[in-house]
């Protein structure tokens, strides 16, 4: 069986004893609810299911909005991908925050962006990933101010995201060229090392044509299996019989073809 969408290990009893009953509903909590996220982001610990509960109070409560808790939901979103949490957390943010800011009125200084832009900007980011374009996704985190902004708050940003990509990429060869993994986990020389052998438990050589690889061990998810298909059709006997006295069946008889 699959991991219930509402299980969070980390969750503390509080937060349950909300989530559980009419509270969760009570803007009261959004206080509550903002402390947990930071939190979450201090302890590198993660619940999705109180994280959307707070969204859908700031949908009912848009004067209790805080730009920068949205922000580091949607950051901690991402640092559990392929899952599709991101989406799930921009489904329940308003319809002006999710339009393409326009520089052309304003510009407003790194650390004072809008909210929809600091969306957009996350979304792009989100794109990446979701496209397997892991090198474009360290390039664009690199290319603004903004962005390191954005992620600040989170702990260990860097790392969580080289961990997921590193766990997608498993799911998926036995091995790849070490300057492409390079590039995919923004690492070289003896932290990419470092990495790829303490943290991935992965095998740094190279092949017979003295090119650096990295080997992922074998697993459930990137060995190779063949498939086999085999259909097993069942006809009745009144259906067997309707057929070869159809008039389709005798001028299959006649033409002599084997159907």
């Amino acid at each position: 069986m699959g991991i219930p969408f509402d299980y969070a290990p980390d969750r503390p009893e509080y937060i349950e004893n909300i989530l559980s009953g009419l509270d969760r509903y009570n803007p009261e909590t959004t206080t509550v609810f903002q402390d947990y996220v930071n939190q979450q982001c201090e302890d590198r610990t993660y619940d999705c299911y109180a994280n959307l509960a707070l969204l859908k109070l700031y949908q009912f409560n848009p004067h209790l909005t805080r730009d920068e808790t949205i922000t580091n939901i949607l950051v901690k979103a991402l640092t559990v991908f392929p899952a599709p949490d991101f989406s799930l957390c921009l489904h329940l943010l308003p319809p002006h925050i999710l339009t393409p800011f326009s520089g052309s009125t304003s510009n407003p200084a790194a650390g004072d962006a809008p909210l929809s832009e600091a969306v957009q900007k996350l979304n792009v980011l989100s794109n990446h990933l979701a496209a397997a374009q892991y090198s474009a996704f360290w390039q664009t985190l690199d290319s603004d101010d903004l962005y390191a902004d954005l992620v600040a708050d989170v702990s260990g940003f860097e790392e969580l995201m080289r961990v997921r990509i590193a766990v997608t990429v498993s799911q998926a060869v036995r091995e790849v060229e070490r300057g492409v993994l390079e590039g995919w986990l923004s690492l070289h020389g003896a932290e990419f090392d470092r990495f790829v052998r303490e943290v991935c438990g992965w095998e740094v050589g190279v092949d017979e044509e003295g090119v650096g690889v990295v080997r992922v061990p074998l697993n459930k998810e990137n060995e190779a299996k063949g498939t086999v298909v085999r259909e097993n059709v069942k006809f009745d006997r009144e259906t067997l019989s309707t057929f070869f006295t159809s008039p389709y069946a005798r001028v299959l008889e006649r033409c002599r073809w084997t159907g």
